[in-house]
């Protein structure tokens, strides 16, 4: 049996992940019309049109996305093959990180792994891509490197590595009528709150732990990251929770705030950083992981018991 074209893996997997034959004949360094035949090979090979006309674009078949996987899989295995190597320069790298996580990492984090590619890698680039709903195939596909967050429901291949545990406090402008008496649940569920929420949801945890104790709060905001719901309670009587790190980076922006321990019990935030398995011998992605662990580490020490206790 004759050994099949293995450069109709590379061209379908290019194909599949541009959605369009020019497309993938630029990343290719082919012509659209080289490309096109290409095409007519795959879907000869494969008894399938892999691509059809829809609209002014193209649109894979059910059974190219049922081969998507595999193909990119294959496409990559072959390709480590031939850069395998036990070392990497970092200081002539060209490469683009992409880490999904939220406003707390970007805020608490960010500015120091910037700092860390620019002394060790300064010819990559850094991109930080914001959480989003009905997107969990981004790591199996290979559309972020890395993933930082408080998740844990991902995909049983998914490698995971935590980083650090943080806790819930709250935050108030400097002169709220809160901190004129000591400050009790009932005391905490009285003023109106912030929600933080990509989803939109005005309840967590914390409406949980008001609940055992007979008490709710109103919550008159919903916001989609932690950075505009403190700049819309630090001028108002609202009040707004949330993860402690938040507030390792706003401590240097100088805004007249002032936290404290919200009183009450809930289980504390366990952080982590997850990526595909494709990538545990990719020595620049060791890199990242390597140097994203050791600065929470230190940012973590450096600003332990800076904040109230209970």
């Amino acid at each position: 049996m004759p050994l099949p074209d293995m450069n109709l893996l590379i061209a379908l997997d290019a194909l599949l992940e541009e959605g369009s034959v020019v497309g993938a004949a630029r990343r290719m360094h082919l012509s659209p019309a080289a490309m096109s035949r290409t095409l007519t090979r795959i879907r000869e090979a494969l008894g399938d049109p892999v691509l059809v006309r829809a609209g002014r674009g193209l649109v894979p078949t059910p059974r190219a996305l049922a081969l998507q996987t595999q193909v990119r899989n294959l496409v990559e295995q072959a390709t480590e093959v031939f850069q395998a190597r036990d070392e990497v320069d970092m200081s002539t790298l060209a490469r683009c990180f992409n880490v999904r996580s939220n406003d707390v990492f970007f805020g608490a984090f960010g500015g120091r792994l910037v700092d860390a590619l620019r002394v060790h890698a300064p010819d990559s680039t850094l991109r930080f891509a914001p959480e989003g709903e009905g997107d969990d195939d981004a790591l199996r596909e290979g559309r972020i490197d890395l993933h930082v967050t408080a998740r844990r429901n991902f995909g049983p291949e998914i490698k995971v590595q935590q980083l650090l545990t943080t806790r819930f406090v709250a935050l108030a402008r400097g002169d709220h009528p809160i901190f004129d008496a000591p400050i009790t649940p009932q005391t905490f569920a009285r003023y109106d709150h912030v929600s933080v929420s990509r989803r939109g949801r005005p309840h967590g945890p914390i409406d949980l732990a008001l609940e055992r104790l007979g008490l709710s709060r109103r919550v008159t905001l919903t916001t989609p990251n932690f950075h505009s719901a403190i700049f819309s309670t630090a001028s108002s009587d609202r009040i707004v929770s949330l993860p402690e790190t938040v507030l390792w980076g706003l401590r240097e922006l100088g805004l007249r705030m002032r936290p404290f321990v919200i009183p009450l019990e809930f289980e504390p935030v366990q952080v982590v950083q997850a990526w595909h398995p494709r990538f545990d011998k990719d020595l620049a992605h060791r890199w990242l992981r390597q140097t994203v662990k050791e600065i929470c580490g230190t940012v973590n020490a450096h600003y332990a018991g800076i904040w109230p206790q209970r």
